[in-house]
């Protein structure tokens, strides 16, 4: 094999890692009932991707490949151990037996066991916390990092509630199945959860050199527009709608350089229409059953963006009055602060600095950086110019993700 073609193979196989690994993780879980047997066989299958498609070229069905790779690596070290622990000779032989029936791995397959290892993370057995950390951590593969970014905690305490997870699902024999309809509403909340934080991450990375990571954002559409099929629930809507409406803005919120580009300052006819009209119809669909919940909102607050032809035509007083509902339905320190941020569009600096000096008081967002960043915003415009120095030096110190620091650094400069 060439070197261009040993090039491909590797590109291949990397992009399959990117895109469908979690995927392939979720099928070998079903197939061989271990979270950690999954893990160990999926790495097993694309090390040996690499070496025998570098030999033999790329099969004709690369995820099916992989998925009776990894099983069949799994069923030979079971039976390695079981020369050792006779305990696990008969689980080796049912896999050995189950595998040779036929089965297609195809997309869909892929897909299904995805959503079904989604609920199966999510079930009401596990608190909460653990539910999202969980999922994110076994269906989408964020790190323990990542996870402690999005839950504003350490990852000592994300990978302690991952380890404990696994365990009782474990221990308690937990279904890996997708649960029957009567069961779905309460299981919804944890998965909107889920899929929300795999969004943000993908939207707003928490940490890093790039500001965007469109796979994820992507994913976590997917998985809302599937099981939007699966239950066709308000919230559900209301939740796709506004990750649409915020990924319909991911062209223009970075520069050439990466950098990031403020709401107020992009180019709205960069903005993705198609995106934008599909949000903004799954609103209304979500508004009209009269069910409304915090996604929903969200979603009308983003709509109010979406409908302005330029930042200063946007409906301000419409903004902070789905505020003002939101809280109501889910209070929340964040919520306050963007509230403040629309108040002091609406009604003047001044006001909104005492909103976010109030919260920042409050000590629950004194180490959440966009709260420094928008006190720091708010001074500037008062031009009160030490003050706002000082707050972007806090907030500087406090972001982890590049382009975000760099838009910092470049405030403060601004400020000299």
């Amino acid at each position: 094999m060439t070197s261009v073609q040993q090039a491909k193979v590797r590109l291949t196989i990397d992009d399959l890692y990117r895109h469908q690994s979690r995927r392939i993780f979720a099928t070998l879980i079903r197939l061989l009932g271990d979270f950690d047997a999954a893990e160990e066989a999926l790495q097993e299958a694309f090390t040996a991707a690499l070496q025998q498609w570098s030999r033999d070229g790329i099969p004709a069905n690369p995820q099916a490949w992989l998925v009776s790779t990894g099983r069949f690596k799994a069923i030979d070290s079971i039976r390695r151990r079981a020369r050792f622990d006779k305990t696990l000779e008969e689980h080796g032989e049912k896999l050995a037996k189950e595998s040779t029936f036929d089965e297609e791995f195809d997309e869909r397959t892929l897909n299904d066991d995805h959503l079904r290892l989604i609920f199966t993370c999510c079930h009401p057995a596990l608190p909460s916390h653990t539910q999202v950390a969980l999922t994110l951590r076994e269906t989408c593969g964020l790190t323990t990092e990542e996870i402690a970014s999005a839950f504003l905690t350490s990852p000592a305490t994300i990978a302690q509630r991952i380890v404990r997870g696994k365990a009782k699902l474990r221990d308690e024999q937990i279904p890996y199945a997708v649960p029957a309809s009567n069961e779905l509403p309460e299981r919804l909340d944890s998965v909107l959860a889920v899929i929300y934080l795999v969004f943000n991450e993908g939207y707003y990375a928490s940490s890093g050199g790039a500001a965007l990571r469109s796979d994820l954002s992507g994913e976590a559409i997917y998985l809302a527009r599937v099981l939007l099929t699966l239950l066709p629930d308000a919230e559900v809507m209301g939740l796709l709608a506004l990750m649409l409406l915020h990924e319909s803005r991911r062209g223009a919120r970075t520069d050439a350089s990466g950098d990031l580009i403020l709401l107020e300052d992009q180019e709205r006819l960069l903005w993705d229409k198609d995106q934008i009209n599909e949000g903004r119809e799954l609103v209304e669909r979500a508004l009209a059953t009269r069910d409304i919940g915090a996604y929903t909102i969200q979603a009308a607050i983003s709509s109010v963006h979406a409908a302005a032809s330029a930042a200063e035509a946007t409906d301000w007083a419409r903004i902070v009055a789905l505020y003002d509902l939101l809280l109501r339905a889910q209070p929340s320190p964040v919520i306050e602060l963007n509230r403040a941020v629309a108040v002091a569009m609406k009604e003047g600096p001044e006001v909104g600095l005492n909103l976010i000096d109030s919260l920042l008081e409050r000590g629950s967002l004194a180490e959440y950086h966009l709260a420094h960043a928008a006190r720091a915003d708010l001074l500037r415009r008062l031009a009160r110019l030490a003050e706002a120095k000082t707050a972007y030096e806090k907030a500087l110190s406090l972001a982890k993700q590049e382009p975000e620091r760099r838009f910092l650094q470049k405030r403060l400069l601004g400020l000299l």
